[in-house]
C-alpha cells in the first residue's frame, strides 16, 4: 500500500489551489454527496459531481437540482455538466454561477456511450470543431470568474483523433485547464490508456494544467504518469471504486505537506468494514431515507471487499442489506483482523467494456464542420449517461 512519492506538485485551477493535484472523475451514480465527503475524509484534490445533463439543469429537474446540491463541508464545490446544444450549455453556467452554486465548472467530451454518441453527442462531439469550440467559448464567458475546465478522450477512433485540435481550442477559449481520458470512445474502457497521448497533449496546451485519466489504480500509478507525461495532475475513476482512501494515498505520494489527512492506511479487512459501513452512513443522510440508502451501498459490495476473505453467502447477504442494523450484523461474523491481501486487492475495478465501432449519426465523419443551428437534431444525445 506503499506509494513512491513523487516531488510534490500544487495545482491551480483558475482561483482554486488544490493541496493535492487530484481530481475525482465524475461517475453516474457513485460520485454522489456522500461519496464525495468520503473521499475527501481520506484525502485532498478537486472531487467532482456526478455528470449533470444541462438540459436536465436548465429545466430544474427536481433530481438534478437535488445532485448539484453541495454538502456544507465541501469546498471547493464543483459541477460537470454535459450538454450538445450551445445556447443551452450556456444557460446551464449562467444558472450555476448566478446562484452561486459551484466554484468550479467542468464540461464532459468524453462519455462513449452509444446512445449519446449515435446521435453527435458525448465523445463524437469534438469532431465537429465549430460546434465544440462554440459551446466552450460560450461557457467560458458565462463562466466569468469561476473556472471552466473540459475533460474529453482521445477521439472517435485511432483513425479518427480529435483531443489536440480540441484542446488549442479550448485553450484558446479560456478554460483554466483541460483532462484527458487516454483512450478512444471507440474502446470504451478496454485495454490500455495511451499515456504517450498526454504528453501530447501536454506539449501542445501550454498555458493552462493538463491532467491526465486512465488506468491510475494506486498512487503509484498517479506518480508514474505525471512524471512519464508531464501532466500537471490526475484524473481517478475507477481506481477509487471501494477505495476512498485511495485519495488519501495520492495526497501522500504527490500533494504539498499536509496535505493527506491520515496516516498511511492499514487496510485490514477491519478497517474495509469501517469504510464500507461510513459510506452507508453517508448515503443515508444524502437520501434522507436508511432503505433507499442501504440499496445503494449494495452496489459498491464486492468493490470494498475485492480480494479478501469474504465468503460467498455472506457477499451476497452484504448485496442485499436494507439497514445499517442489518450492515452491522453482518459486519461481526467477518474477521475483523484479517490483513490486506496485497495483489488480490490491487488493480482494475469497474467494467471495462469491449473496444466497438463507435456508434455515430449518418455521414458524421464525413466533415468537421456543423452549422450551430443544427444542434437541435442533437437534442436526444443529451441523456443521464456517465462517462469520461
Amino acid at each position: 500500500m506503499t506509494a513512491t512519492a513523487a516531488p510534490a506538485r500544487a495545482l491551480r485551477i483558475g482561483p482554486i489551489e488544490l493541496d493535492a493535484p487530484v481530481v475525482l472523475a465524475p461517475m453516474a451514480g457513485i460520485t454522489n454527496t456522500a461519496f464525495r465527503r468520503l473521499c475527501r475524509e481520506y484525502g485532498a484534490g478537486l472531487y467532482v459531481s456526478e455528470m449533470i445533463t444541462t438540459r436536465a439543469l436548465v429545466e430544474r429537474n427536481a433530481t438534478t437540482m437535488r445532485l448539484i446540491t453541495h454538502h456544507e463541508s465541501e469546498t471547493p464545490r464543483s459541477i460537470q455538466l454535459y450538454g450538445v446544444d450551445p445556447a443551452t450549455v450556456e444557460r446551464a453556467v449562467s444558472l450555476l454561477v448566478d446562484e452561486n452554486r459551484a466554484d468550479h465548472i467542468d464540461l464532459n467530451f468524453g462519455c462513449p456511450v452509444p446512445k449519446v454518441t449515435r446521435k453527435g453527442g458525448g465523445a463524437a462531439l469534438p469532431w465537429k470543431l465549430g460546434l465544440f469550440g462554440e459551446i466552450v467559448r460560450r461557457a467560458v464567458r458565462a463562466a466569468g470568474d469561476v473556472p471552466l475546465t473540459v475533460k474529453m478522450r482521445k477521439g472517435i477512433d485511432d483513425d479518427h483523433l480529435t483531443y489536440l485540435d480540441a484542446g488549442r481550442i479550448a485553450e484558446d477559449a479560456g478554460v483554466a485547464a483541460v483532462a484527458l481520458h487516454a483512450r478512444t470512445a471507440g474502446q470504451f474502457y478496454s485495454g490500455t490508456a495511451d499515456w504517450a497521448a498526454i504528453g501530447a497533449l501536454k506539449q501542445t496546451v501550454t498555458s493552462v494544467p493538463v491532467l491526465g485519466n486512465g488506468d491510475i489504480w494506486s498512487a503509484d500509478d498517479a506518480a508514474r504518469m505525471m512524471s512519464e507525461t508531464g501532466c500537471d495532475g490526475v484524473v481517478v475513476g475507477r481506481g477509487c471504486l471501494g477505495r476512498p482512501w485511495l485519495f488519501g494515498d495520492l495526497a501522500r505520494a504527490l500533494g504539498q505537506p499536509g496535505a493527506a489527512t491520515a496516516e498511511p492506511v492499514d487496510a485490514s479487512l477491519g478497517f474495509v468494514a469501517a469504510a464500507f459501513r461510513r459510506h452507508a452512513e453517508l448515503l443515508v443522510e444524502f437520501f434522507d431515507d436508511e432503505g433507499r440508502g442501504c440499496r445503494d451501498i449494495r452496489k459498491h459490495v464486492a468493490w470494498y471487499f475485492k480480494g479478501y476473505p469474504v465468503g460467498g453467502d455472506l457477499r451476497a447477504r452484504l448485496a442485499t442489506v436494507s439497514s445499517l442494523r442489518d450492515i452491522d450484523d453482518l459486519v461481526a461474523e467477518l474477521d475483523l483482523d484479517a490483513p490486506y491481501p496485497g495483489a488480490a486487492a490491487e488493480g482494475q475495478r469497474g467494467r471495462a467494456g469491449s473496444p466497438k465501432r463507435t456508434a455515430l449519426p449518418e455521414g458524421w465523419l464525413d466533415s468537421r464542420e456543423m452549422a450551430a443551428d443544427a444542434t437541435r437534431t442533437l437534442a436526444d444525445a443529451e441523456l443521464d449517461n456517465s462517462g469520461g
